[in-house]
């Protein structure tokens, strides 16, 4: 079942190609980020309980947090930084891809 949230952090195509590379290569299917709106929205199949858990954590640890998710003032900075370091592995991805 497709199912989608809205999440923190998300600037660029970078930003999106990490998280869709992310999630393809951990087994998720249908996986779309939309830039167009904000908050950003990421959508992906999600079969069960252990599917949304698996996904939370992931873009969590990229640096994506849902966006109704209550966070602390330290781990908000954390989080940026690790987006942005995700961001740019997907910037650099990107020109790869590219060649």
């Amino acid at each position: 079942m497709l199912h989608a949230v809205e999440v923190k952090n998300v600037r660029c195509e970078g930003c999106a190609n990490t998280i869709i590379k992310t999630l393809k290569e951990d087994g998720f299917e249908n996986v779309k980020v939309d830039l167009s709106c904000e908050p950003r929205k990421v959508t992906v199949d999600i079969l069960d309980e252990a599917s949304l858990a698996q996904f939370r954590a992931i873009l969590r640890k990229l640096g994506y947090p849902f966006f109704d998710e209550e966070i602390s003032f330290s781990n908000t900075a954390t989080l940026k930084a690790k987006s942005f370091i995700s961001c740019a592995v997907g910037k650099f991805s990107i020109q790869d891809d590219a060649k």
